[in-house]
């Protein structure tokens, strides 16, 4: 990032903002390059949005919102029903775009599209979705209903490691509720996140009811202090969700932000060990491990143990490339400093005394030697006080630790501060019932290493990964962005007997 001016159309292309549904050019003296991570190639420029370019944006949503909350609920639904038609035709150069900016193999960029047009799909049945109830006759004459009311202008801020799901997992169910929208996708990978915006306004999306603007900090504290926006949904990582949460909910906003994590999967020596070394490899390493809910930590319980060698063998088998290699498994990191923390965290954890069974430091890349790569890495003898265990590494490096019973897992598990996701492996229906009924996480999964939940559920992690009560999709996200009003109504019929009643001084009505 430098303090100039954006570069000549004959350099790198910018990035524009949309404000009041057009593509501007920010006037910022403040740039940041997007960097290919497999290449180092600038693919971009980006700008970091001044406070007025914001303020801008927020009052396109705010004049918006007047005439989009009265739009009928099935003109609303029809522009995603043509939205997730329009993301499906592209979904192959949408997944092209994301890998080379963000770094994952293409296969994962397809499933990184394909679970935020699940929400895109969900937003189209809004009609049901945002219903409200009646009573009728609760009282002589008097009914009481309820309606679900957009809240006006809402703002979302996303991370790095899904640049498609999770804009398409907030500003859709925020729109098709009526609100209207100002996204700050993260600086570091947004180009497929504005060619998404563009299908959104392609599909119908009128203008000012989604607005984009980009940046850093400054962006960031805009949002959570501008007064006309009611309610901010984060995801990324724990320290600046907290101060998200904090600063937002100060300003009386609803705020949803969900957060870092060191997800747990428990393997009992009962488990389909093939099934079982396959998917933690997968969950583990995908993704080169930035994700939010990768299993980071594998507690094998008792003989489970002895599977440490096939586990081994089994991560040193996948090919690491540019994510637009054939073949390729897991791709780079996100960017050099990325890199530069993991690798950092690896060294730490051989200075620790953990016994390092993969080392995936420096890989062998050819024709991309400059990637931000690293390999699949492996610590076994893991204690729950170093640093390897304590941190989230957001990298493709997994940790063992040993436990003797199901018991002293679930123990181990619930003692870490985090809740976002964990998992058990096991063909005992009774261990799967005691461990979902007692493990304090908010997402489990049966032999299924990374439970997110389909849009139909909420995402519901817990405790220090998430702050705030409603999750970002599913029965969560209705509640989130409307506001519930009730109302309770009498007609009296035309016969005399009201005004007979008199007046009723008490609290009951009759």
């Amino acid at each position: 990032m430098n303090a100039a001016a954006p570069p000549t159309l004959a350099a790198v292309p910018t990035v524009k903002l949309l404000i009041d549904g057009a593509f501007v050019e920010s006037r910022s003296t403040v740039w940041r390059d997007i960097v290919n991570p497999a290449t180092q190639e600038v693919l971009a420029r980006v700008p970091f949005a001044t406070a007025e370019e914001v303020d801008a944006a927020v009052q396109s949503a705010r004049a918006a919102f007047r005439s989009w909350r009265k739009t009928p609920i099935g003109v609303r639904a029809r522009i995603f029903l043509k939205y997730q038609q329009l993301i499906r035709e592209q979904m192959k150069p949408l997944a092209m775009l994301l890998t080379a900016e963000q770094g994952k193999t293409l296969p994962d960029a397809e499933g990184d599209i394909f679970r935020g047009l699940e929400v895109v799909e969900h937003a189209a049945n809004i009609g049901s979705l945002q219903m409200g109830e009646l009573a009728n006759n609760v009282a002589t004459g008097v009914d009481t209903y309820t309606l679900l009311q957009p809240l006006g202008v809402c703002a979302g801020i996303t991370p790095f490691n899904f640049p498609a799901m999770i804009p398409l997992w907030m500003f859709p169910m925020a729109i098709a509720t009526g609100n209207t929208f100002v996204l700050k996708p993260s600086e570091q990978d947004p180009l497929v996140t504005m060619r998404l915006v563009e299908l959104a306004l392609e599909a119908g999306i009128p203008k000012g009811v989604l607005n984009v603007v980009h940046g850093g900090p400054d962006v960031v504290n805009g949002l959570c202090d501008h007064p006309d926006i009611k309610a901010i949904s984060f995801v990324g990582s724990t320290r600046v969700g907290t101060e998200v949460y904090r600063r937002a909910t100060l300003a009386g906003k609803r705020a949803q932000c969900l957060m870092g994590a060191k997800n747990h999967a428990v393997v009992l020596p009962d488990a389909n060990r093939e099934q079982a070394l396959n998917a933690l490899v997968g969950a583990a390493f995908g993704a080169a491990g930035q994700r939010c809910m990768a299993v980071s930590a594998v507690v094998l319980v008792g003989a489970a143990r002895d599977w440490i060698p096939e586990l081994v063998a089994k991560a040193r088998r996948l090919k690491v490339d540019a994510g637009f290699v054939p073949g390729a498994d897991l791709g780079p990191l996100i960017s050099c400093a990325a890199r530069d923390r993991v690798v950092g965290l690896i060294e730490q954890g051989v200075a620790d005394g953990a016994v390092l069974e993969l080392d995936g430091r420096n890989p062998v890349v050819p024709g991309h030697e400059r990637g931000n790569f690293v390999g699949p890495t492996i610590f076994s003898r893991v204690q729950p006080g170093m640093s390897i265990y304590r941190e989230e590494v957001f990298g493709p490096v997994l940790v063992i630790l040993d436990a003797a019973t199901l018991d002293d897992a679930i123990a181990l598990v619930n003692a870490n501060p985090n809740g976002n996701g964990t998992a058990v492996f096991t063909q005992s229906g009774a261990a799967a019932r005691k461990f979902q009924e007692e493990i304090d996480v908010g997402q489990v999964g049966i032999n299924v290493p990374i439970p997110v939940p389909v849009p139909l559920f909420s995402f519901s992690g817990s405790r220090a990964s998430k702050l705030g009560d409603l999750g970002p999709y599913g029965k969560q996200a209705i509640a989130f962005y409307t506001q519930t009003k009730t109302v309770t109504q009498r007609w009296f019929e035309d016969d005399g007997n009201a005004a007979a009643a008199g007046p009723n001084t008490t609290i009951s009505l009759r």
